[in-house]
């Protein structure tokens, strides 16, 4: 099967090297040159530009920072020519409106679009465990279920185009405030001198425990957010889209909007490139 990939960022690179062990014909675009050179080297065909990755590819993965990305490489005049005939899987987060409309674009040029986003970091990725929610038709669903299974064994359909999007901003949101309260009662707990080996025993017996807590324990306490594996600009842009799309929906955004604000003072002191644990440091600095 030919398939095209565009955007090999930090996801994006694990995903079509998965792509390649499934043995796939791949042909790649990165608007940095450098980030495709892995795949070349493993396989990878290596495209001068986005439209001859459509041209080439049957399926086409999208794995851009925002819509406004996917637009710049998906819908220009050069672009668009090349649509037709192809199934664009677009796999990034943005709005159910953002997505809605780039599927009406897509199709206007004769092509089909899902949106497959999914939930889980370079780890999984890398391994092929990925959470991966589908918007599209069933039709759609099951003749893109070969390139989508490679990524996660479970694909599943949520329903039309929107549906899918609006799920993974409501699981980011709740990676925004949880991430935020955790750091809140962490910070507190090691202010006041409590063992922090204590506090977390007992926060691990009871209901209100999640398993995303120990996987950031280690980074705030030793301050460490390097090698990120979800940077907290992209943190900030996806809880900036459930604002907007909440506010849309009439409901009240009080407590993400504070969330939005400690994101906004993290990126103030350059830790956008960093791990979002980095608002560790802004609420308890």
């Amino acid at each position: 099967m030919n398939i095209g990939f565009i955007g090999t960022g930090l996801m994006g690179l694990p995903m079509a090297h998965r792509l390649l062990d499934a043995h796939h014909a791949l042909s790649v675009y990165n608007r940095t040159a450098a980030k495709v050179e892995p795949l070349r080297a493993s396989g990878a065909k290596i495209a001068a530009s986005p439209d001859a990755v459509i041209a080439a590819s049957e399926f086409v993965v999208l794995m851009l920072t925002d819509a406004s990305a996917i637009r710049s490489v998906l819908l220009t005049q050069q672009a668009r020519r090349h649509l037709s005939g192809r199934t664009v899987i677009q796999m990034s987060t943005i709005a159910p409106d953002e997505s809605r409309a780039i599927r009406d674009e897509v199709a206007a040029a004769n092509g089909e679009y899902i949106e497959a986003p999914v939930l889980g970091s370079i780890p999984e990725a890398r391994s092929g465990n990925l959470i991966v929610m589908v918007g599209a038709t069933p039709l759609q669903f099951e003749r893109s279920l070969p390139v989508l299974s490679v990524f996660g064994s479970e694909p599943v359909l949520l329903g039309s185009v929107g549906a899918a999007a609006t799920t993974k901003l409501a699981l980011n949101q709740l990676i925004g405030t949880m991430t935020s309260a955790f750091s809140a009662s962490l910070g507190l707990v090691l202010r006041q001198n409590v063992e922090t080996a204590a506090f977390m025993n007992i926060l691990r017996k009871s209901a209100l425990y999640a398993p995303t807590f120990d996987k950031k324990l280690q980074r705030m306490l030793d301050q460490d957010y390097s090698n990120p594996n979800f940077p907290t600009k992209h943190l900030k842009k996806d809880i900036d889209l459930f604002i907007a799309t909440a506010q849309a929906n009439q409901l009240r955004v009080e407590p993400v909007e504070g969330v939005g604000e400690i994101l906004k003072a993290a990126l103030q002191q350059g830790l956008a490139e960093e791990d979002y644990a980095s608002l560790f440091s802004i609420i308890c600095p």
